[in-house]
Parts: C-alpha cells; sequence; structure tokens
C-alpha cells in the first residue's frame, strides 16, 4: 500500500492541482448537485424518495471520480447519473441494505455501528466496477476489500478534520473545496486496496 500523503498527493494531481482550476470547480460542482438534490428529495415523500435514489446517485458521483483517477482528465456531469442508468435496482439495494446492517450493528453500541459503516464503505466503488454483482455481493466484496484497512480509511476522514474547519471558516464556502479533494482521496485509496490485493493473487 503507498503512504496515506502520497494518497491525498495523488488526489489532488488528479483535480488539476488548480483549487480554481477547470477540474476541480467541476469537481464542486458534482458534489454540489449531489447535495441539492438528495436534500430536495427529503423534502418529498417523507424520505422516500430520498431512499430510492441514494444509492444510484452515490454510484454514480463516485463514477465521476473513478473516470477522473483513471485517467479521463475531464468530468462528465453525466456520468454522476450512470447508477440510475446501470443496475438502478441493485444500487438501490446496495444503499438500503448497507444502511440497515450500520443501523442493526449500531444497536449494538455506536463502535460495531462505526466498524460496519467502513466495511461497507467500498460497496458502491464496487458497484461501480463490477455491473455484473448484485447487491449482496458488493457488500461481500467491500468488506472482504476493507479488512485490515478499515483503520486505515477512518485515519484517512480524520486527516481532513482540518481543512474542513478552515473550510467552515469561509461562511462554510470552503469546504466544497475540499469535498472533491477528499471524494479524490478515498478513491485513490480504494484503487491502492485493490492494486495491492491483485498484487497478492
Amino acid at each position: 500500500m503507498i503512504s496515506r500523503q502520497t494518497i491525498k498527493q495523488n488526489a489532488k494531481n488528479m483535480l488539476g492541482n488548480k483549487l480554481f482550476g477547470s477540474i476541480w470547480l467541476m469537481a464542486v460542482l458534482v458534489l454540489f448537485l449531489e447535495s441539492a438534490i438528495l436534500a430536495a428529495a427529503s423534502s418529498f415523500g417523507f424520505g422516500i424518495i430520498t431512499l430510492l435514489i441514494t444509492g444510484p446517485l452515490s454510484v454514480g458521483v463516485i463514477s465521476v471520480f473513478v473516470n477522473l483517477a483513471r485517467g479521463s482528465g475531464s468530468i462528465n456531469i453525466e456520468d454522476m447519473f450512470s447508477g440510475f442508468k446501470n443496475g438502478f435496482g441493485r444500487n438501490f439495494l446496495v444503499a438500503l441494505m448497507s444502511g440497515i446492517f450500520v443501523f442493526l450493528w449500531s444497536l449494538l453500541f455506536v463502535i460495531p455501528g462505526i466498524i460496519k459503516t467502513y466495511s461497507y464503505s467500498m460497496a458502491y466503488y464496487i458497484a461501480n466496477d463490477h455491473p455484473e454483482y448484485d447487491w449482496n455481493t458488493c457488500i461481500k466484496e467491500s468488506k472482504r476489500l476493507t479488512n485490515g484497512h478499515k483503520m486505515d480509511l477512518f485515519i484517512l476522514d480524520l486527516s481532513f478534520i482540518g481543512w474542513y474547519f478552515v473550510g467552515a471558516l469561509c461562511l462554510g464556502i470552503g469546504a466544497l473545496w475540499v469535498a472533491p479533494y477528499h471524494s479524490a482521496a478515498k478513491v485513490g485509496y480504494y484503487e491502492a486496496i485493490v492494486a495491492s490485493q491483485n498484487q497478492e493473487i
């Protein structure tokens, strides 16, 4: 596995290393649209619409960053809706079932819920990469991929707290620029895990 510092530097490179460059700004737009869509959906249908679209939208947004990480060199806004066109039902079930599992584990105590959140955290990435997988296989593969890496993922997330704090000082707007950096780093970590496990096979 490559170091966390390298993963974060690669994330900056992936976004063009310019906070106000075209790629970084497009990434900001994608995540802003995702938040706006989910916020709008939450105001209708007692949360049912949010439940329906969370999985497909999450897979689509991840596909945007995965394509960027794999050398697309640009962001296509349409890609964020790919989770609706490809495997909508499966993507919906990934979100629904992983959410139910985390909730049930959280009933035991907070810590088991957090651990399971990281266990299932790669399910959307796997769904994007493997349209042939069903929801259960995506979750099982996420558990396998994150085995031995959950603490690293937790620390990676913690390393962005300072950035979000600084972003919050700028009337919260700065956090919009931190979110793509964070998302790109998580994609980079996913790519690193997959590469390291492939080398072990």
